[in-house]
């Protein structure tokens, strides 16, 4: 089958492309404030092409594009933070470099062995994936119509991606839009993905992702039903980079990265002293 491309205003019509990216859905402009340490938690999806009997969407990142993405980062002395200093940041804000940056992966499509993980191997960056447990050692039929089918990592692909600091934390259970979900329902989603992942792994399972952003505001006090459940903290879609202490850590703002996010005007105005201590970067090999 031919590859498709989608045509830019087609892809305002995906899930969630460009024209969400300042959607109310889920979406927080970034708490800064000078004289602390900046967090900037970047949201990818896929990396690399997408395949042959698919289509092209703005959740694909080329790999010499992420490549680029990576090493600005480093070069701008953005030092790449791993799980466990991020939840510690959030409660101690001293223990973070002054340009503090997260890497987090959405939805689990398996592609990322192929081409993100070897990127990240390379320049020693840890990262988190947000897995949706229904998925797993399955495909994304959550993303049908929208986006080109692809598997999703199994447990054996998890277990081994937790060795090489991927952190696996929860993207609820089904991939539903919280604000369409009944109270039980909700609960099901933020209680069950966690004990699954959490008896699949052998690790405490503390951060969510909203699945396509939605953290049900307005329907339900989800910030309560997550901490009664146990998580420590919960990833927004869309927004800017954040200062310490964070203003809520169940709605942290994460900028959406496409091939065409320009982080260089994103956070080039953030002009913290280098750390003098290093922080994970410490090169991988298989």
């Amino acid at each position: 089958m031919q590859r498709r491309t989608l045509s830019r205003s087609s892809r305002k019509h995906s899930r969630k492309g460009p024209a969400q990216r300042g959607s109310s859905i889920g979406h927080c402009p970034g708490d800064h404030r000078p004289g602390g340490p900046v967090l900037a938690i970047l949201c990818f999806h896929k990396i690399g092409e997408p395949p042959e009997d698919g289509w092209d969407t703005w959740f694909y990142i080329p790999k010499n594009i992420f490549v680029g993405q990576l090493r600005w980062l480093r070069d701008q002395d953005w030092q790449v933070i791993d799980s466990a200093t991020f939840m510690r940041g959030l409660s101690e804000p001293e223990v973070l470099p002054p340009r503090a940056a997260l890497l987090t992966f959405d939805d689990g499509c398996r592609r990322f062995l192929e081409v993100g993980f070897p990127c990240l191997q390379h320049f020693g960056y840890p990262a988190i994936q947000f897995v949706p447990t229904a998925f797993i050692g399955q495909h994304n039929s959550f993303d049908a119509e929208t986006e080109p089918d692809e598997p999703i990592f199994g447990w054996k692909d998890l277990r081994e991606l937790e060795r090489y600091h991927i952190s696996i934390q929860s993207h609820g259970v089904t991939h539903r839009s919280l604000s369409e979900l009944t109270a039980e329902e909700l609960r099901d989603e933020i209680v069950g993905s966690k004990a699954e992942l959490e008896d699949g792994l052998g690790k405490p399972v503390e951060i969510f992702a909203y699945p396509s952003g939605d953290s049900g505001a307005g329907r339900h006090d989800v910030g309560a039903e997550l901490e009664r459940a146990g998580y420590r903290a919960a990833c927004l879609y869309g927004g800017g980079p954040i200062g310490s202490p964070v203003a809520d850590r169940y709605r942290l703002p994460r900028l959406a990265m496409g091939p065409d996010t320009d982080l260089a005007k994103l956070l080039s105005r953030f002009h913290a002293p280098v750390p003098a201590r290093p922080f994970f970067n410490k090169r991988i090999s298989l």
